[in-house]
């Protein structure tokens, strides 16, 4: 298949040392990545074909944010340059009661800057299978807003698929009911949408009832979307006892029928949850395209979501190999020679 993902690449900064406090720390590891681009880049590592689309600096750090795209297989042909600076996010690794902390410094970055005008969808969806948007990008600026929708309108006219990843960010929104409005515009053109509960009480008033397990909360939570819009929905499902440990579920309801598709539930410890729903997101797009059977697609899709938690990075490099043996129940973690 081949996807087109719409989005901005950030430079990652992370303590050197692992887990490390950022007050306490004198050197930053760097990597390169945002939502959209991990999903590509999972992918690709699939074995999809992945274009990215983007705007990058006109200096050395858009450069190297190009290469590092290209690393990872995807390519940039839709991207380009400007003269603004490449936004940046800080990570803070938690571990065991120490929550993970993120600091966006993303204002005024070439991506919020773009011209939507200056985007040829008919020429950029040409020959592609699926269009991939995020919520984020609508949180950047008008501009990324009215992009975003010329883009999927523009898709669903040429019959290109949609999928929507609902990334809520509060700290760049200023409120939520503008995060309701332009979701909701988006998903008036989605096949696909990706989500949880926590995203649709933020976002679409979702209120948890405290007698439910968070499977029933996520299922409840599903059928208010499904009862607005007319998509298939692919939600993950995260019981957490602290930041080094969680209990991860997924759950897949297409828009025809009734049936919930659960996947087992997987225990994690956890190095890294940066990009984890990203993988989950690439997981369930590649078993769908692989796998008629709908119980495989969404057990693939949360074998990846847990192992990328056990990785550093914003990225799942693990093979598909690895991930099936997660899917098919081997997660004691025993030595493999």
């Amino acid at each position: 298949m081949s996807f087109v993902f719409f989005g901005e690449v950030m430079l990652r900064l992370t303590p050197s040392q692992p887990h490390a406090l950022l007050v306490a720390s004198d050197s930053l590891s760097v990597d390169f990545a945002g939502a959209e681009a991990n999903v590509a880049a999972n992918l690709s590592h699939l074995g999809h074909d992945c274009n990215m689309v983007s705007v990058f600096p006109n200096n050395l750090i858009g450069d190297k944010a190009i290469s590092v795209m290209s690393k990872y297989g995807i390519s940039t042909e839709g991207c380009s340059r400007d003269e603004h600076r490449i936004g940046t996010y800080f990570i803070e690794l938690g571990y065991s009661v120490r929550p993970t902390k993120v600091v966006y410094d993303r204002a005024d970055s070439s991506f919020a800057a773009l011209s939507a005008a200056s985007f040829n969808w008919d020429s950029i969806l040409n020959n592609a299978s699926t269009l991939f948007v995020g919520g984020i990008t609508l949180a950047l600026s008008e501009q990324c807003r009215l992009a975003t929708l010329e883009a999927v309108k523009t898709a669903k006219r040429r019959g290109v698929k949609v999928v929507f990843d609902m990334n809520f960010r509060r700290s760049l929104w200023d409120n939520w009911q503008d995060a309701n409005r332009y979701f909701s515009e988006i998903l008036e053109y989605t096949d696909l949408v990706f989500g949880n509960a926590g995203v649709m009480s933020d976002v679409f008033s979702f209120t948890f009832n405290s007698s439910d397990s968070a499977l029933e909360s996520t299922k409840a939570s599903m059928e208010i979307l499904a009862n607005q819009f007319d998509v298939d929905i692919a939600f993950t499902v995260r019981q957490q006892s602290d930041a080094s440990s969680n209990i991860l579920q997924a759950v897949y309801k297409p828009s025809s029928g009734d049936k919930y598709q659960v996947s087992a539930e997987v225990r994690v410890g956890v190095l890294d949850r940066l990009g984890t729903g990203d993988a989950f997101a690439a997981g369930m797009l590649h078993g769908l395209a692989k796998y008629s059977d709908l119980q495989q697609a969404i057990d693939f899709a949360n074998a990846a979501f847990a192992l990328s938690h056990t990785q550093y990075g914003d990225q799942n490099l693990c093979s598909e190999t690895d991930i099936l043996s997660i899917a098919q129940g081997n997660t004691s973690g025993y030595v493999i020679r």
